[in-house]
């Protein structure tokens, strides 16, 4: 999922964005949830680095996007920013925070689709994690937000992933730490899931990308709480 904040006091503006991040969200396949606020000073008040991606106008009423943009780059790096703008003379001033690019008003789908293309690009470059694990042949990596669950068999640990499975050497406990504070929950002794793809969860089971799991019945409480810190978070 994609945390975009869009940023703008305009309403018709601000419905037209939003119409079009639905519309691309249906060409691309992407996933989106959109916070909306209606002036700078309202991102800015008790920011969290939560957001993938930042849709800024500049123009605002109580705090212009540029100094909003300054506020935010003080407590998140890595976040991308687009300003939104009919106004190209602050365009060169958006790189002293780092903006990807800008949209001028009006704003067309495409110009607008092209923006978001370059800003999906840059997110993924910047938030992709990597785990190496040991192989026979040597070590191999592990894109994080691929894997869905890990499990013990015999004495290896197979790790599922969205393209494949395959089987390495190593612990569970040693990857459960290695994965600490990456939404991962071990369910039981023998499996270690990603709670991203957790689908449903029925008794003592869970159901991690259509593979129903085994919950260690002191440890499903725990699950759900877990669940629920996560979806709570990716919702925010």
């Amino acid at each position: 999922m994609v945390r975009i904040a869009l940023v703008e006091d305009d309403p018709i503006y601000r419905k037209e964005l939003e119409m079009y991040l639905k519309k691309y969200e249906k060409e691309s396949g992407e996933n989106f949830h959109i916070s909306i606020f209606t002036d700078g000073d309202e991102i800015v008040e008790e920011y969290k680095a939560i957001y993938d991606i930042i849709l800024m106008d500049i123009e605002m009423k109580f705090m212009d996007g540029m100094t909003a943009a300054e506020h935010i780059r003080e407590l998140d790096q890595e976040v991308v920013i687009i300003f939104i703008t009919n106004m190209p003379q602050y365009v060169m001033k958006g790189y002293t925070v780092d903006a990807l690019d800008y949209v001028l008003k009006p704003i067309g789908y495409y110009a607008f689709s092209q923006r978001i293309d370059r800003a999906l690009v840059r997110m993924k470059r910047r938030t992709r994690k990597f785990v190496t694990v040991p192989v026979k042949s040597g070590i191999r990596k592990i894109d994080v937000s691929e894997l869905t669950f890990i499990e013990v068999q015999d004495h290896d640990l197979v790790y599922h992933t969205l393209k494949e499975s395959f089987a390495a050497r190593g612990a569970l406990s040693d990857v459960e730490g290695m994965l600490r504070d990456m939404h991962f929950f071990r369910c039981n002794k023998c499996y270690l899931v990603n709670l991203e793809y957790v689908e449903a969860v029925q008794n003592n089971d869970v159901s991690v990308g259509g593979t129903w799991i085994q919950v260690s019945r002191s440890k499903k409480k725990a699950l759900l709480d877990a669940l629920n810190d996560y979806m709570n978070e990716v919702s925010k």
